[in-house]
């Protein structure tokens, strides 16, 4: 479920804002998706760790699972990253997005292969 953009988190009277935040409910978990238009910087690791602990601490509910944390990014040096995210408790994931969209028939086409590949595989 889509819970809303640039939420407000704030802490010691400094408000700090989560660019996305949904909730999935199968997971029972908060989703924080922070948008990066540089590379991933360690900065923003520690920034979305923050939001997530803030989350699990403040905002999750009685049997919610720890929040899970995305960094999409325009570029990210895997093993800064690595570094970065090594030893934190936190669910954090960095991928990289491009500005690239595929045009329709190349998504009708990806959409028929999954689609192939699931017949074939429930069969």
């Amino acid at each position: 479920m889509f819970v809303g953009t640039q939420q407000r988190i704030t802490i010691n009277n400094t408000h700090y804002y989560a660019d996305m935040v949904f909730y999935n409910k199968p997971l029972k978990s908060y989703v924080i998706i922070e948008l990066k238009t540089t590379k991933l910087v360690p900065e923003a690791v520690g920034q979305l760790n923050m939001y997530l602990n803030y989350y699990e601490n403040e905002v999750n509910d009685e049997g919610d699972n720890k929040p899970i944390g995305i960094i999409l990014c325009t570029d990210k040096d895997a093993l800064a990253v690595e570094y970065a995210l090594g030893g934190l408790s936190s669910n954090i994931f960095a991928s990289k997005y491009t500005y690239y969209i595929p045009d329709k028939g190349q998504l009708i086409a990806e959409i028929e292969k999954v689609i192939n590949q699931w017949n074939k595989e429930s069969k």
